[in-house]
């Protein structure tokens, strides 16, 4: 998500359209939009089965480690406390190999994104997964940093020489909304109120320095990556909104979005003159251009504003064509213009992240199940796809097609480039993607079941413990399960008075075998639930499935589950730590054969493998290749 300049063209393209953006009226606030579906008090959906266990795994590696394995940025700058920057501090060192140019200011706030996605992704794991101890660390970090909010309610990374008051790239509020969002997400685990005052206290203190119509908190000199970032304190004003139906908040996320939409921003991608313009093609940062979708979302929920719903449609049918077929949105790190390809454009963990968690806030408003389907796509896929299968380390990097993770994209490329490894830090490049990558899980647990009126939504499939109530009516439903490997499922309900309950049936599915009657809604059963307990037996028939892509290619499915040929490969530890168990993993074919699929063959499935025909293309020969799910790969091909 912190962005380094090895893209000469990234930049050509982005200071151009400073000069360059049309300023758009200001967008009235009509009467806010209703949602489709509301969110469940974070914690009341618990991962089980494999989830549970990923976590717990996670909190024993690089998710309970970090501090420990850059304690520079993490545990010796107190940025958010005794070391907030002031005019004196001009420069920092993060570890990262950069070329010197104005974009160094940035490393500045680095610091603040890293402890707080970190953070959020920790605290979230510690209380889903029940680890008591990790849980007592999260208290503790709670209690320290609520000890940094100055009497006027300021939470934030700036001495009061510069706060409010910068003309140039800044964090402020990109390093309130990652801290925020990590409040926020405590206070609905803990119900502390300590942590709900602090958080109210402190977007006060914003909406008091930015007054809303009065200020411009996104006109700068030179901008760049922190202040384009800040656009997504929309999050914390979205769900400041659900909590209290204060009207401000809305109205307040409204007037961000307006305000970047009018001035020179280094990330245009979002921008509504851009959008609106048939003949503009993506070309930022794509962390950026991924979590920007979630202010436009916002903005056009808090208006209903027609042009704003076009924006919204548009900027999706242009994200759908930047989808590698795992769910990856390209980024490695900039669109540059690029359409998706499975071996020529990456994709980052960070837009990972940011993209289902887009994705999930659209699931949540609309209540449309195509979201579902593209989550569980890229949670299933590309995210798992570039953990690790044995050691916990993270590729920054990415392709589908992996024939080499050297640092380089395939071991070609931009010599300079050191992302496309396996680490548990990735200092060298920028510590934001193994915090990203703590996060996904929770946030995809979180959007599992949602409540629609008087009912629960499963929309996100796997194995988890919800309970809940629908007012006054407390109802526990367990999901045994080992999807996304098996497509079978037992709910296990219990409940005070009767519910409705829906459960997405995903667009994979040929079928459905029910054990409980069920009506048909778009995209769901529907199922009335009587009081005491009910069990449901479910099973989703699946079948091999080939996709057309990019170049004539074709990539396989079964269920939700993308399929890929393994390659042997060439372990090379290139740096170890001085914490036990953990290093940066280079990986070299040993031997690269490709294929291409031989169109209408047979394509079969038998044991979680599927099996296809294929030119070898150094060969020439038409052989029998096996294939497995993405997940647990290392160096493999997608598309054939």
């Amino acid at each position: 998500m912190m962005m380094l300049p090895l893209c000469r063209l990234w930049l050509a393209l982005t200071w151009g359209a400073l000069t360059c953006v049309a300023a758009p009226s200001l967008l009235m606030a009509q009467a806010p939009l209703p949602e489709t579906y509301q969110w469940l008090p974070l914690g009341d959906v618990k991962p089980r089965g494999w989830l549970q266990a990923q976590m717990k795994q996670d909190l024993q590696g690089f998710v309970g480690n970090l501090d420990r394995l850059v304690p520079d940025l993490i545990v010796k700058d107190d940025i958010y406390g005794k070391n907030r920057l002031t005019t004196k501090v001009k420069a920092k060192d993060v570890g990262a190999i950069a070329e010197n140019g104005d974009w160094n200011v940035q490393f500045l706030w680095w610091n603040s994104e890293t402890q707080s996605n970190w953070r959020d992704g920790f605290v979230r794991q510690a209380f889903l997964s029940g680890d008591l101890k990790a849980q007592q660390r999260a208290k503790s970090y709670i209690t320290g940093i609520l000890a940094t909010q100055d009497a006027d309610g300021y939470l934030g990374v700036y001495a009061p020489d510069l706060r409010y008051r910068l003309t140039g790239e800044n964090g402020e509020l990109w390093a309130k909304a990652t801290l925020f969002r990590v409040l926020l997400g405590y206070y609905e685990l803990t119900k502390d109120p300590r942590v709900w005052q602090a958080v109210v206290k402190a977007v006060d203190n914003v909406m008091v320095n930015y007054p809303i119509n009065q200020s411009s908190p996104f006109r700068a000199e030179k901008p760049f990556a922190g202040l384009s970032h800040g656009l997504v304190f929309t999050d914390v004003l979205d769900r400041l909104y659900q909590l209290t139906n204060d009207r401000k908040y809305l109205d307040y996320a409204l007037f961000l979005y307006t305000d970047y939409s009018k001035n020179a921003v280094s990330e245009t991608d979002i921008q509504l003159p851009n959008i609106l313009d048939d003949n503009y093609r993506m070309h930022g940062h794509g962390v950026h251009s991924y979590e920007h979708l979630r202010p436009l979302t916002v903005a056009y929920w808090a208006s209903g504003d027609a042009q704003l719903k076009q924006a919204l449609d548009r900027y999706q049918q242009r994200i759908e064509q930047l989808t590698t077929p795992t769910g990856g949105p390209i980024g490695d790190e900039w669109i540059t213009q690029a359409s998706a390809d499975a071996t020529q454009t990456g994709y980052e963990y960070c837009s990972l992240h940011e993209l289902l968690h887009s994705y999930s806030m659209l699931l949540q408003k609309t209540g449309r199940p195509a979201y579902a389907d593209q989550i569980e796509r890229l949670f299933f896929n590309a995210a798992q796809g570039a953990r690790h299968p044995t050691h916990s380390s993270i590729a920054y990097l990415k392709t589908d097609n992996s024939y080499a993770m050297t640092g380089t994209r395939n071991g070609g490329g931009d010599p300079k480039q050191t992302r496309y490894k396996y680490s548990p830090a990735h200092q060298d490049a920028a510590v934001c993607c193994v915090p990203n990558a703590g996060r996904i899980a929770a946030y995809y647990v979180q959007a599992m079941w949602m409540r629609q009126a008087d009912g629960l939504v499963a929309n996100l499939l796997g194995p988890c413990q919800l309970a809940t109530q629908l007012g006054d009516n407390a109802v526990s439903i367990q999901e045994q399960t080992d999807y996304p490997n098996q497509t079978s499922f037992v709910f296990t309900i219990q409940a005070q008075r009767p519910f409705r309950l829906k459960i997405r049936q995903p667009t994979w599915a040929t079928a459905a075998t029910c054990s409980h009657p069920y009506d048909r809604e778009p995209g769901y059963l529907a199922l009335p639930v009587k009081a005491g307990k009910t069990v449901i037996r479910l099973a989703f028939n699946a079948a091999v499935m080939a996709h057309p892509f990019a170049n004539s290619e074709t990539y396989f499915s079964y269920g939700p589950l993308v399929y890929a040929h393994p390659l042997p490969a060439q372990e090379a530890v290139v740096k170890t730590f001085p914490v036990a168990g953990f290093a940066d993993r280079t990986y070299r074919p040993v031997e690269l054969a490709t294929y291409r699929y031989v169109p209408s063959s047979p394509a079969t499935y038998l044991n979680s493998t599927i099996t296809i025909r294929a030119k070898n293309e150094k060969t020439q020969v038409i052989e029998p290749i096996r294939l497995v799910p993405v997940a647990g790969t290392i160096l493999r091909q997608v598309t054939f």
